[in-house]
């Protein structure tokens, strides 16, 4: 099966790791909000070529899916999108806790809850410890 998911011209990584130091990854016994022991913040995995598996196969949202922004890429927002089976996931860098509920952020989360909840699924925000499930908003509500 071909699970191959195409990034958006133009993006890359750069020097953004927050994939590196956000996700808990039991597989390497690395805690959330930590960096991997690999990494250097602001220049990427020493282990690069020869890196496990798991990083390989990681892209976060911004890098696959055009409707996410610039002002999504995650070295700038402090929040990285990934999605996994019926969870979207926001991960909040702890030096930024609120930036997922300041605008544009929050109202596009919980447009995003929309479609996510459309497809039987459901987003969720960490911020540290902090799990939030992000209600859809009301589309077509006026005020």
């Amino acid at each position: 099966m071909n699970t191959r998911v195409d990034i958006v011209p133009g993006r890359t990584c750069g020097t953004c790791t927050l994939c590196c130091r956000l996700p808990e990854i039991d597989e390497f016994a690395k805690p959330a909000n930590e960096m991997c022991g690999n990494c250097v913040e602001g220049h990427g995995c020493t282990i690069y070529e020869n890196r496990p598996q798991l990083c390989r196969d990681f892209l976060c949202m911004w890098m696959t899916h055009e409707a996410l922004g610039a002002e999504w890429e995650p070295s700038r927002s402090k929040m990285m999108i990934y999605s996994q089976g019926p969870q979207t996931t926001v991960l909040v860098a702890p030096e930024r806790p609120d930036a997922w509920k300041q605008e544009p952020y929050h109202l596009q989360l919980r447009i995003l809850a929309n479609k996510v909840e459309a497809e039987s699924g459901y987003l969720i925000v960490f911020v540290g410890d902090d799990v939030t499930k992000v209600e859809p908003e009301v589309l077509g509500q006026t005020y």
